[in-house]
């Protein structure tokens, strides 16, 4: 691999992740989504990530959901692909997470409705928009298209399938266009403010394939008060996630 990668501890040690050290790395970002995913108390979930990069939302998945999981993710740029193979590996968990060097747009060569769920951490800037990275991996998943996400997901996901991201606050609209207008009901929404008093800059959803109109709007997600962290947000850091 080019590029020097750092071996950091996620969830307190609980997770340890090989990631380059200048390019796509854990955030906030990746803990609240693996936080914000529920699943019903039966065997045999098979989910696929989007964009899996080094694999931290896939394998923190793996880690909340111990014997009833299965996740396959889908990552384009070879570098992140290989370290997130490496980090299955290392982390024990290489008989129910796998991934896969592939390009989301080619998302028929895996068979329809084939996952009972879908995660994704998008493109947060439009293509031909934002400021472009010096290094191509931070390019390649700052911009993208939110179409060929909605895409895949239509595909991917068997009918009642759930559908998990995160995403800024600012393209909420679109966002929420664009899931509908692909047969995916949102049904739960939370929003995610820096502290009280600011604007929101992230949301989670979750949302229903073939599901009926109908969505909560949950209480606000507050990440920063006078003493740090908040405390919903410290429990999106250990492994019952949010509730």
């Amino acid at each position: 691999m080019s590029g020097a990668a750092t071996h950091d501890e996620i969830l307190y040690g609980k997770l340890k992740l090989w990631q380059p050290q200048a390019g796509p790395r854990v955030n906030l970002d990746t803990v609240l989504l693996a936080a914000y995913v529920r699943l019903k108390p039966r065997a045999g979930s098979y989910f696929v990530e989007l964009g899996s990069a080094t694999g931290a939302v896939s394998l923190l998945l793996a880690l909340r959901f111990p014997q009833r999981f299965r996740i396959l993710g889908l990552e384009i740029q070879p570098e992140l692909e290989a370290l997130a193979q490496r980090n299955r590996l290392e982390n024990g968990l290489g008989e129910r997470v796998s991934f896969r060097r592939m390009d989301m747009r080619a998302h028929r060569s895996l068979s329809a409705e084939s996952f009972d769920g879908l995660v994704v951490n998008p493109p947060y800037e439009e293509e031909g928009r934002g400021r472009k990275s010096l290094l191509e991996s931070m390019s390649i998943a700052r911009q993208g298209n939110l179409g060929d996400v909605f895409q895949a997901a239509s595909w991917l996901l068997k009918q009642k399938g759930r559908f998990y991201a995160v995403f800024r606050a600012v393209r909420t609209a679109e966002f929420l266009a664009s899931m509908t207008g692909a047969g995916i009901e949102p049904k739960r929404l939370r929003f995610v403010y820096p502290r009280a008093g600011k604007r929101a800059n992230l949301f989670l959803v979750e949302g229903l394939k073939g599901g009926g109109s109908g969505a909560i709007v949950e209480p606000p997600l507050f990440v920063h008060d006078d003493a740090g962290y908040t405390s919903e947000v410290l429990q999106a850091y250990e492994l019952e996630g949010l509730p």
